[in-house]
């Protein structure tokens, strides 16, 4: 009967307790090797002092590997990537239903020029219900989302797609599914590794726009009353965050004898950012930025970077044998 404490069931490469002396000195020097950048060469140098009797064992351990162990990482990855993937669709009680609304108030550190509340529903801003305070004027102006309107945000969308991809990836691989060589484990880690990292640069790298990108956008189109020719907003995501970013612009005369350099794309315009948009051309004037947190998506972001960690820890494990067998596993 096989002990809990074998390598193939170990956290770390500490825990060889089934293994014999020269598997002991196998993976505990290919622990070491790792650790001065050359754990490669450790594990050539080991499998020249195995016996056959030791290498057998090994063999038997890297069995049982593949196995149980992946299976047992797979449905792990799986119940945490459920969690994650719930998130971006909570529904208003239990597990079926609409999804519920959540409100935000937009806050900032620096000023009150800009106020007020957002409306999330999953993957939509449903409502948007801003104050803004003119710096020229120190006039009030007010403004929200039209009734028929919706915003997608593409960032929440993109992201729970990769994180169903993943999901199909793992549940590709059923438990009566046999695995044969590391390599084939290796390749579903990796393919699950890249859904996942995309899935969390999504949220953590908003796209760059150029300001006539922001200005044709539907955004203009979404408020009543409308917005002022000169004003933009821009929505996105960055990080466990919802943020809102307004442009006031001036616009520049044909007489102008300021020197046009259009701004090219970026996640957020200083003052002084110049654009050309229906044959007239602008200077940014003021910017205000404001923002709130938004809980689940700090859950989603903890839950991708936990299943990212148990993926490297199975490759890891994966690597150590591997680099025993290499002539078999890849």
């Amino acid at each position: 009967m096989r002990s809990e404490g074998g390598v193939a069931r170990a956290s770390s490469y500490s825990s060889v307790g089934t293994l014999g002396a020269s598997g002991k000195r196998f993976v505990a020097s290919a622990a070491e090797g790792e650790g001065r950048g050359s754990g490669g060469g450790a594990v050539m140098r080991m499998a020249a002092l195995a016996s056959p009797g030791e290498r057998a064992v090994l063999e038997e351990e890297f069995k049982w590997l593949l196995r149980e162990e992946v299976h047992a990482v797979l449905r792990q990855l799986q119940d945490i990537l459920k969690e994650a993937s719930h998130r971006f669709t909570l529904p208003v009680s239990g597990s079926e239903g609409p999804i519920k609304q959540e409100n935000f108030i937009l806050g900032s550190s620096n000023a009150d020029q800009v106020k007020g509340v957002l409306t999330l529903q999953g993957d939509a801003l449903c409502q948007a219900d801003i104050n803004l305070k003119i710096h020229r004027s120190n006039q009030l102006l007010h403004f929200a989302f039209r009734d028929d309107k919706q915003w997608k945000l593409q960032q929440i969308q993109d992201a729970r797609n990769h994180v169903n991809q993943a999901l199909y990836l793992l549940t590709n691989r059923g438990a009566n599914y046999q695995f044969k060589t590391g390599c084939e484990v290796l390749k579903l880690m990796d393919a699950v590794m890249l859904q996942l990292t995309r899935a969390q640069n999504r949220l953590t790298t908003p796209a760059t726009l150029t300001l006539p990108e922001i200005a044709s956008s539907g955004l203009t189109k979404m408020f009543t009353p409308a917005l002022p020719a000169d004003t933009l907003v821009n929505f996105y995501i960055n990080l466990n965050k919802l943020c809102l970013t307004v442009y006031q612009l001036h616009l520049l005369q044909p007489s102008s004898t300021k020197n046009f350099r259009p701004a090219g794309g970026s996640i957020l315009h200083n003052p002084g950012a110049m654009f050309e948009y229906g044959n007239q051309r602008y200077e940014v004037s003021h910017v205000h930025k404001v923002e709130c947190v938004v809980p689940w998506l700090n859950d989603a972001l903890v839950f991708f970077t936990v299943s990212l960690q148990l993926c490297q820890q199975l490759k890891d494990k994966i690597a150590v044998f591997s680099g025993y067998w290499n002539y078999r596993l890849y």
